[in-house]
Order: structure tokens, then C-alpha cells, then sequence
């Protein structure tokens, strides 16, 4: 018998996460479109995390538990090993809604043109939402979420290449400016309504120090090849911008 080919695969991504690895599990196991296939990856956890994985082994098409270069040596793992026409990653502690996957399913049905699609994602102060592709130039504030908002064509992606591992903080922006501004990868977004997804506080990026992440951010630019005199400009407003904000 010929198994289905699933429409998603979704990855979630794990390290000593045994306080919320669970509500990511049941989120996905949740949906109410069922065509999808979860993909675990575990950075080799030391604390109790795969023992809750492997209660739920069931749920998943491929459970790996290794050590890794970082979550974006996670993410590529993950996206060799998915099988799905769309890839959706899912952090550890964030969970998607139980009509995510319905959504965005019934935008690519009508929009078969599509190479990715943004949803709305709720965190703690808001709702993000919204695609604005002309202002990555600029800023890296132009969509809703990298991950559990961030749907990607399998076939698009493999245009676009894997993550860069020389980047700790931000690949996905450097992932992001491939697609859009490299490749011109063809995206919209949901409504702002349409919320696919809630974000945990303390993720991995707000553990990271700012200088650290800004650095990476303006190099990310220039080994993309945009204009130095821009990322001069970019580098000015925002280190002036961050200093202010200090002040105040």
C-alpha cells in the first residue's frame, strides 16, 4: 500500500524543553486538518523532554535526538527529512491553533501560486501580522513570524537553500532576503484576524544580547550585497534609536 504524501510537514525543534514540549505536541496533534506529517528534533535533551516525546511517539513520522550545530543546524535537519508539499516549523513552547493548518490550506488552495505564506501570530503584547516585502531593505520588521506563522513551499525552499550556520542569532533573516530579494520567491499573508499561532515568552532570541544580534543583522546585509552606504544609514537610525530608547 502506498502511503499518502502529507500537505505539511511540521518541525518542531527541542532542547531541555521538558516544561512545554508538551502543549507544542498537543497543538499540532489538534489540528483539524489532518494531511501532515511532525518532524521532532532533539539537540540530545538531558532533562525529562524525550521521555515526554516518546509518549507521543505515535504522533510522529520521525523522532532524531542528536547533538546539533544550533537550532539552525535543527531546522535544516528537519527540512531534509520533511516530505510535505508546505514546511512549517514550530518552535518548543510555541503551539499553533487547531484551525492553523485549515487556514492557511484554504489560502494555497486558491492562491496555488504561492511560494510561502505568513499567518498571524498572537504573543504576549499583540498580534503580529501582515507581509510587507518592501521594507527588508530597511528593516526586518516586514512579516508576522519566521517560525509557527511561516509556511514555505518544499520545492521553493530547496531554491532558497538551508540555513547558514555562520549566523548564531539571525539565518532566518539572511534565509528571508534570499528568498524575497534573491530569488523573488512569490508570498502573501493572512488576515490579522486569522491567527495561526501564540508565541511563548522567553524564546531564543530574546535571550540573546542586542550588540550581538544587531552586528549580525547589519552583516547579514552586507554579505547579501546591498548597498554599504544603506546599511551605514540602517546601522546610524538604529544605534541611535536602541540609545534613545535607553535614555527614556
Amino acid at each position: 500500500m502506498i502511503k499518502k504524501k502529507p500537505f505539511f510537514s511540521i518541525i518542531t525543534v527541542v532542547k531541555n524543553g521538558s516544561k512545554s514540549i508538551e502543549k507544542t505536541i498537543k497543538s499540532v496533534e489538534n489540528q483539524t486538518l489532518k494531511n501532515f506529517e511532525h518532524i521532532l528534533i532533539d539537540g540530545k535533551s538531558t532533562d525529562k523532554t524525550l521521555e515526554i516525546i516518546y509518549k507521543y511517539k505515535k504522533n510522529f513520522s520521525r523522532i532524531v535526538s542528536e547533538k546539533d550545530k544550533g537550532i539552525y543546524d535543527a531546522f535544516n535537519k528537519g527540512m531534509k527529512l520533511s516530505n510535505g508539499e508546505f514546511i512549517c516549523i514550530v518552535n518548543c513552547g510555541d503551539t499553533l491553533r487547531k484551525n492553523a493548518l485549515k487556514i492557511i490550506f484554504k489560502y494555497l488552495s486558491i492562491h496555488n501560486n504561492l511560494d510561502f505564506i505568513f499567518g498571524s501570530v498572537k504573543k504576549h503584547w499583540g498580534v503580529v501580522y501582515g507581509y510587507r516585502p518592501k521594507k527588508i531593505s530597511y528593516s526586518w520588521g516586514f512579516y508576522s513570524s519566521h517560525s509557527t506563522g511561516f509556511f514555505i513551499r518544499k520545492s521553493s525552499a530547496k531554491k532558497v537553500g538551508l540555513y547558514n550556520l555562520k549566523y548564531k542569532y539571525h539565518a532566518d533573516y539572511d534565509f528571508f532576503y534570499r528568498a524575497i530579494v534573491k530569488k523573488k520567491l512569490i508570498g502573501m499573508s493572512t488576515k490579522k484576524n486569522e491567527i495561526v499561532g501564540d508565541f511563548e515568552r522567553g524564546g531564543f532570541s530574546s535571550r540573546t544580547p542586542y550588540r550581538k544580534m544587531f552586528y549580525e543583522e547589519l552583516l547579514i546585509r552586507y554579505n547579501n550585497n546591498q548597498n554599504i552606504f544603506l546599511i551605514l544609514l540602517i546601522a546610524l537610525y538604529k544605534t541611535f534609536k536602541h540609545f534613545k530608547k535607553i535614555i527614556l
